[in-house]
């Protein structure tokens, strides 16, 4: 799922990174309407809300909303760099590594919220400041590794794609249609999943309040796992054969 890059990529890899991302951001988003009462998985009504506080000159509201965008862009900002300045020497790392920061910042936020959270605003604020900053690197990550076709916390822009796809397929001959039905089938799958996952959130929260947030590192470490196993079960081959291969010069 992490390791291609781009037009290296498969329809298959880029269904389960969409998938799998689209499901954690709609859990997310759903946790935190429902634990904090504010969108985690984007940030286009924190701007509106923000122009409307600076209209009405509310310094600490402004002050709020300025932190939570720096967050978001922040994320991005730090996936993107984090690809470029380490893909050179291994690109599984270089993909690998926002995922990382993602989950030990989510985990640390089911940790505080289970067990520390007494619903202060100053908590709530810095909070939501970890999951905007959580949803940026993940954003960041896919749409850079997918070549800006996976965007999983941006639904407004998956319609507008979705429906120039769409048009373009009405036009496109069917012998040549086969990337613009791939685009069609990898943002049906994230609306899918974003949708499936904000079910799973809502529907857990309910059960178990902050505990879902333990829930969502759960599915990055699996997204982290399948690329990994391959590569672990690789070197393991390799250090058996190795081994074998001594036994028998020695045995000689």
């Amino acid at each position: 799922m992490l390791r291609n890059f781009k037009d290296e990529r498969t329809l298959k890899e880029n269904l389960m990174l969409a998938s799998s991302t689209a499901f954690v951001s709609g859990v997310t988003n759903v946790a935190s309407v429902l634990a904090f009462l504010v969108f985690t998985a984007n940030v286009t009504g924190h701007v509106a809300t923000l122009a409307k506080n600076i209209v009405e000159q509310d310094l600490h509201e402004i002050k709020v909303f300025a932190l939570w965008l720096l967050a978001f862009f922040t994320g991005t900002f730090l996936a993107n760099f984090l690809v470029r300045s380490i893909r050179d020497t291994s690109r599984y790392k270089a993909h690998a590594t926002p995922i990382i920061i993602e989950t030990v910042v989510l985990l640390l936020v089911a940790v505080y919220g289970h067990h520390f959270y007494e619903e202060t605003e100053t908590e709530r604020i810095f909070v939501i400041t970890a999951l905007l900053f959580s949803m940026g690197l993940q954003n960041g990550l896919v749409s850079n590794i997918s070549g800006g076709l996976i965007k999983t916390t941006h639904l407004t822009g998956l319609f507008t794609d979705l429906g120039s796809d769409v048009a373009e397929r009405l036009h496109t001959q069917v012998d040549k249609a086969k990337a613009v039905n791939e685009r069609i089938y990898v943002r049906i799958t994230i609306l899918a999943f974003y949708i499936i996952g904000g079910l799973v959130g809502g529907y857990f929260f309910n059960k178990y309040d902050m505990l879902i947030f333990y829930f969502i590192p759960a599915i990055l470490l699996t997204i982290l796992y399948y690329d990994l196993s391959p590569l672990a079960l690789h070197k393991l081959t390799q250090w058996l054969s190795g081994n074998n291969r001594k036994k028998q010069t020695t045995s000689i």
